[in-house]
């Protein structure tokens, strides 16, 4: 299971975001910048509990697929308000696509 893409991958999502979560003003450090972190920590529990589940591992896979849009919709709500700079945005932007194509290409392959 750790040697999947999606895990390294969403790995290093996380290590990039959560310090560039923590120089979000402070306004909106406890709002916005605290559900960004959990959007992304509930997606990386979610993509292990499906490596690790064969039963729910479709159901797990969906919900991984809601937790990824949902934190596409709140980075891009940050670029928006000015909170994330646009080449910030455009490198989580491409992790977040990679990591959609491989959720994709792990959906496709269980169904």
């Amino acid at each position: 299971m750790q040697e999947s893409p999606i895990f390294s991958r969403t790995y290093d999502l996380v290590l990039w975001l959560v310090p560039q979560v923590n120089k979000f003003p402070r306004v909106h450090r406890f709002g916005i910048g605290e559900r960004v972190i959990r959007h992304t920590l509930d997606f990386q529990e979610t993509i292990i509990k499906a490596g690790l589940s064969k039963k729910d591992r479709s159901k797990l896979l969906d919900e991984a697929d809601v937790q990824l849009a949902l934190l596409r919709q709140h980075l891009r709500l940050c670029k928006d308000l000015d909170i994330v700079k646009l080449n910030q945005y455009e490198h989580v932007s491409k992790i977040i696509v990679e990591i959609g194509r491989l959720l994709g290409g792990w959906k496709k392959s269980t169904s």
